[in-house]
């Protein structure tokens, strides 16, 4: 497998939803009938990360959340993602995934959906595939959710187009000199200061400079209990939580192993075109 072929993984319904609630304008196809900001902007994305970020064309693989991807960790803990409602703007970008994943399969782009896995365990999956089959290939997730941090190292980075151009590839260094903790370590950090995102609470009182401060010199939650760090009203609150703590950081943590229908090639992933001609040949307009 040529490892000079940089692989993009993509999260699709953290794309999605950037395209049908931040895309700068609503297209409407040309009857004004029908919103189809979510097809177009997908798109519009995408072409855009992959011409303006990427050293070389990438092979190209979108992850998709299944339907029944987050019901092991909503079994261990109901309060996992209970926040996240879904309403009738949240519905009309969904519907919009049929139309994407046909776009993809018309202009040769892979993808996957797993009906019982998250789309973050996926790319953890293949993240571990590729460390073992070619631990030289650089790679890229494509993705606003931090919770990938945690699969950052020398060769692997996230790319977060929604932030400022110099500060969108971000690995190892990038991850510790913000937060001052290394990617390993993000588990335990977002257990200890909470992550609203997925609901996750976190202790009461512990925001991200103690909770780095708490796993300085690289300490995970296993260490940290027999530290000596955990003292005082802080300590106290922390050991009456454990193992709930625990608990939230095993939520975190993405999950590998799955199988899978599709492994990367090592080849390029044909060209996008201008999103206009994908919702043309889709026959949005």
């Amino acid at each position: 497998m040529p490892a000079e072929v940089p692989l993009l993984l993509v999260d699709g319904h953290n794309l999605l939803w950037r395209a049908a609630f931040g895309f700068p304008a609503e297209i409407r196809s040309r009857d004004k009938t029908r919103d189809i900001t979510a097809q177009f902007g997908f798109f519009a994305l995408l072409r855009v990360a992959i011409r303006d970020e990427l050293p070389t064309v990438p092979e190209v693989i979108v992850v998709f959340d299944g339907e029944h991807g987050s019901a092991e960790r909503q079994d261990a803990d109901s309060d996992y993602k209970a926040n996240r409602v879904l309403d009738d703007n949240a519905h009309k970008a969904l519907s919009a995934i049929p139309d994407v994943q046909r776009g993809l399969d018309l202009y040769g782009i892979g993808w996957i959906e797993i009906d019982t896995a998250e789309a973050d365990d996926v790319i953890a999956t293949l993240v571990a595939h590729c460390a073992t089959a070619t631990p030289q290939r650089k790679t890229w997730i494509f993705s606003t959710d931090r919770d990938y941090y945690q699969l950052v190292t020398d060769q692997v980075r996230v790319l977060n187009t929604a932030m400022h151009p110099g500060k969108r590839h971000i690995g190892p260094d990038e991850v510790e000199a913000r937060y001052q903790v290394r990617p390993d370590q993000w588990p335990c950090f977002c257990a200890l200061k909470g992550d609203p995102s997925d609901n996750i609470p976190g202790i009461r009182g512990v925001g991200e400079r103690t909770a780095a401060q708490l796993l300085a010199d690289g300490l995970t939650l296993d260490e940290l209990h027999g530290s000596g760090r955990l003292t005082g009203a802080r300590g106290a609150v922390i050991g009456r939580q454990w193992e709930q703590l625990l608990a939230w950081r095993e939520l975190i943590r993405m999950r590998t192993g799955f199988a899978l229908p599709r492994y990367p090639t090592g080849d390029p992933s044909p060209d996008l075109p201008k999103p206009a001609e994908v919702i043309e040949k889709l026959e949005l307009w």
